[in-house]
């Protein structure tokens, strides 16, 4: 802005110079032109006076040297004829010189009686005026004298114009960047924070009142907006599911705390690019999709777990502006609709498989195919498998109950005791395997359901047998740890592939269906177990090694 002011000031300057010399200097020339040109017609006429009484006598003293110096030698004076020819010149030989009757000026004051005229040089440089006047003789007598032009008065004197021009913008220019400065400096020097308590110019106080105006809007609309900002992000912050926030070039514009852990990022990641978060095909074909049509999704598995991207268009006056990403853990939905999908499929296949017994042993005995001395055999079947399928049912029936929750009544149990009533029933199972099942340990009580409590202890030890080796043993150890219980059921049994140990507790899981269907168990008591526990918020833990047997822990928490 002070070069602005300080070129406006100096152009300004310029301008009045150049123009107070123009003005200047066509005054003083008018002024000059007109006192030369009353001079000329007062010598004429005291010259006419002169001619009419003396004739050429006075004019020929005027050209004499004696008589020269009371005569101006810049003035020139012409005696001429009716004729127009020249009797007389003060400059010239009359002999020499042209006739003078087709010069206006000797046209006009024949016709008038006095008549003036202005004669340009070939180069403009210079200018000669004429008066004429007609005497009582017939005869005229014209005066004339030579002026210079404006052009080469200006040509004349450019010296001391261009000395004067330099002097006067130096001096314009050191004054308009002082001015500039002087008006600059209480601008500089505006305190916009504080807009009305400024001592400057009158004519800014619109303009502070207005910023003051705007500022106290601005501030509220910050205000506002950081409200809305830190009630975003408490909201995207609590949420369980990841949320980014991406321009229409993919620039991160925010990021929650859950898709952070999701990306293994920061917030160092905001506005940059999203590939630096990820660089999966899916994801960015899901995006462009977005942008195209508005939504996608796209379910891809992430470290382990698998995640649904939901992922939507933003728009704002019809103009996109960007996408937004939500990311859902499905991994638990998947589980359980994988485990739905295989629980119905083993649910099917167990019940079809003693029931194609049942049916298969009646169609022999109702045909009559079978000896009477085998139809014992037959029968023992149906009622076997019908025992296998009544059991497989009341388990399924169990299970259901405990996915429901519903409230049991709950009691102070003795754990040891009850894993001595539930070794003195198995008691006839071991001796059929030739397993030893030992109980040891303190008195522990927990709260829990008696009947559930049993049960679990009961599956455990009948699992622990039914996989065990001959002269093998299982041991069921009871202990107080603080103010809660822990049971532990270890065998000397087979054991359990590593990749299988984390999959034992789901329905119907066998690691060798084979030697299960032979055991005759549903292949629901781990899964019975697992859900016992959670219902007493017990913990479960598994130990196993192949040949080496299993240990099961669960640790009751008060």
């Amino acid at each position: 802005m002070s070069k602005r002011i300080f070129r406006s000031a100096l152009m300004i300057a310029a301008a009045v110079l150049l123009s107070s010399l123009v003005i200047i200097l066509g005054c003083l020339y008018d002024y000059f032109g007109t006192v030369q040109a009353s001079q000329l017609k007062d010598e004429l006429r005291l010259a006419a006076y002169a001619v009419e009484e003396s004739g050429q006598a006075y004019l020929e003293r005027l050209t004499a040297r004696d008589y020269r110096y009371t005569w101006t030698p810049e003035y020139r004076l012409t005696w001429i004829a009716s004729d127009g020819s020249v009797l007389f010149d003060t400059d010239e030989s009359a002999e020499n010189m042209a006739n003078h009757g087709d010069r206006m000026e000797v046209r006009e004051a024949f016709a008038k009686g006095e008549s003036s005229c202005v004669r340009y040089s070939d180069t403009w440089s210079e200018r000669t005026l004429y008066y004429a006047r007609a005497l009582n003789d017939g005869t005229l007598l014209r005066i004339s004298t030579r002026q210079v032009t404006v052009p080469a008065l200006v040509l004349a004197m450019l010296q001391p114009i261009l000395l004067v021009g330099v002097l006067a913008v130096i001096l314009s220019a050191v004054l308009a960047g002082r001015m500039a400065k002087r008006i600059v400096q209480p601008l500089n020097s505006l305190d916009l924070d504080h807009p009305l308590e400024n001592d400057a110019y009158e004519e800014l106080s619109p303009l502070l009142r207005r910023i003051q105006q705007q500022r106290r809007q601005i501030n509220a609309q910050m205000q506002e907006l950081q409200a809305r900002t830190d009630e975003f992000e408490q909201i995207t912050g609590s949420m369980k599911e990841g949320l980014v926030v991406m321009n229409q070039k993919g620039t991160i514009l925010s990021i929650n705390p859950a898709a952070q852990a999701l990306f293994h990022m920061d917030c160092s990641c905001i506005q940059k690019d999203f590939v630096t978060v990820d660089r999966g095909h899916e994801l960015s074909q899901a995006i462009l999709t977005a942008l195209e049509n508005g939504h996608s999704t796209v379910r891809i598995e992430q470290n382990g777990r698998e995640i649904e991207f939901d992922i939507s268009r933003i728009e704002s006056d019809g103009a996109v502006v960007g996408t937004v990403l939500l990311a859902f853990d499905v991994t638990e939905q998947a589980l359980a609709e994988r485990s739905r999908r295989e629980f119905t499929a083993n649910v099917s296949h167990e019940l079809k498989t003693p029931l194609q017994s049942i049916m298969g042993s009646a169609e022999l005995l109702e045909s009559g195919l079978v000896r009477q001395e085998d139809v014992p055999q037959f029968t023992g079947t149906i009622r076997k498998e019908s025992a296998r399928l009544v059991a497989l049912v009341e388990d399924i029936i169990h299970l259901s109950q405990l996915d429901e929750g519903a409230a049991l009544e709950r009691e102070m149990v003795d754990l040891l005791e009850m894993a001595k009533d539930a070794a003195s029933v198995l008691y006839d199972k071991t001796r059929e395997k030739g397993v030893r099942l030992s109980v040891a340990g303190e008195r522990a009580q927990v709260n829990g359901v008696r009947g559930l409590l049993y049960e679990m202890i009961y599956n455990l030890c009948d699992n622990a047998i039914k996989y065990n080796v001959k002269d093998g043993s299982v041991e069921i150890t009871v202990s107080n740890a603080g103010p809660g219980a822990v049971v532990t059921v270890r065998d000397t049994g087979i054991g359990i592939p590593p990749e299988y140990q984390t999959r034992v507790f789901e329905r119907f899981f066998r690691v060798d269906k084979s030697r299960s269907k032979a055991s005759g168990g549903t292949g629901l008591g781990l899964s019975i177990v697992k859900h016992i526990a959670q219902y007493h918020n017990a913990k479960i833990t598994l130990q196993s090694e192949m040949g080496a047997g299993t240990t099961v822990t669960v640790t009751f928490v008060a």
